[in-house]
C-alpha cells in the first residue's frame, strides 16, 4: 500500500465533504467526528486485504468497523472516490455492490440483495451505484439493480428496479417524479429525492389525473341528459316502479 497515495486518498474524502456538508468547519472536525469518514476510512484499508486474499481478516476488520460507526460495508463491495456517508448509523452495503465516484447517502440506507442463494459463483446480488448519485435517508435499493449517473432515491423509498441516469425516485415501490434533478456539479441538494413541488410527486399527479377524468365524466353525463331529458324522465319514472 502506498502510504502517500493512501494519505492523499484520505485528504481528498474529507475535503469532499466540505462540498457536501454546511456544518462541517475544519478538517480536523471531520477526521474525528464524522463516522462516515470512519467508515470509508476502515473499509479502504479491509478491502485492500479482501483483494489481497485476507478474506477472514478483512471480514474481522470490517465487523470492528461496524461496531465503532454502526456502517456496515462488506469487503468485498466496490467504492469509488470521494464517498460521502452522512450520519450514517445503519446503514449496509453487500457484497457485490458497487459505488461509482462522488456518491452521497444518509443513514438507514440499505444496497442489499433479494435472494440467499447464489445462483452462480461471483452473481450480482446487490446494486450497482452510478457516479453523482444521492441517496436519501432510509432508502432501500435491492437486488442487482443499476442506478445512474446523477439519479436521486428519496427517503425512505424502496427501490427493486433500474433507474435511469438523471432521475428522481420516491416512494414504495419507488416512481419516478416528474421533474428533473439539477446537475450534482451544478448544485448538491441534501436529502435530494423529495420532489420541491407537489404536482411532483407521482401519486399526487395520479390522484389529480383520476380527479380531473371523473369530473369530466360528470360533465358529459350531464351533457347527455339535458340533451336527452325526455328518455331520461321516462327512464325514472320505470325506476321508480
Amino acid at each position: 500500500m502506498n502510504r502517500s497515495g493512501v494519505f492523499s486518498g484520505v485528504l481528498n474524502e474529507i475535503d469532499s465533504v466540505f462540498a457536501r456538508d454546511p456544518a462541517a468547519r475544519s478538517r480536523a472536525e471531520i477526521l474525528l467526528c464524522y463516522p462516515g469518514v470512519h467508515a470509508v476510512i476502515f473499509y479502504r484499508m479491509y478491502h485492500w486485504l479482501w483483494r489481497k486474499g485476507f478474506k477472514l481478516l478483512a471480514r474481522f476488520l470490517s465487523m470492528l468497523g461496524r461496531f465503532f460507526t454502526g456502517i456496515e460495508i462488506h469487503p468485498g463491495a466496490k467504492v469509488g472516490k470521494r464517498f460521502f456517508i452522512d450520519h450514517g448509523m445503519g446503514t449496509v452495503i453487500g457484497e457485490t455492490a458497487a459505488i461509482g465516484d462522488d456518491v452521497t447517502i444518509y443513514h438507514d440506507v440499505t444496497l442489499g440483495g433479494v435472494s440467499p442463494v447464489d445462483d452462480k459463483k461471483g452473481a450480482l446480488r446487490h446494486p450497482q451505484i452510478g457516479n453523482n448519485v444521492i441517496i436519501g435517508s432510509g432508502a432501500q435499493l435491492l437486488g442487482p439493480i443499476r442506478v445512474g449517473n446523477n439519479a436521486r432515491i428519496g427517503s425512505n423509498a424502496v427501490v427493486v428496479k433500474d433507474i435511469e441516469a438523471g432521475s428522481t425516485v420516491v416512494g414504495i415501490p419507488a416512481r419516478a417524479v416528474i421533474e428533473k434533478t439539477v446537475s450534482h456539479d451544478q448544485h448538491f441538494d441534501a436529502y435530494a429525492g423529495t420532489p420541491q413541488a407537489e404536482e411532483a410527486d407521482p401519486v399526487v399527479a395520479m390522484l389529480d389525473k383520476l380527479q380531473n377524468d371523473i369530473a369530466n365524466l360528470k360533465m358529459r353525463v350531464n351533457e347527455l341528459e339535458t340533451e336527452n331529458s325526455e328518455l331520461v324522465n321516462s327512464a325514472r319514472k320505470w325506476e321508480a316502479k
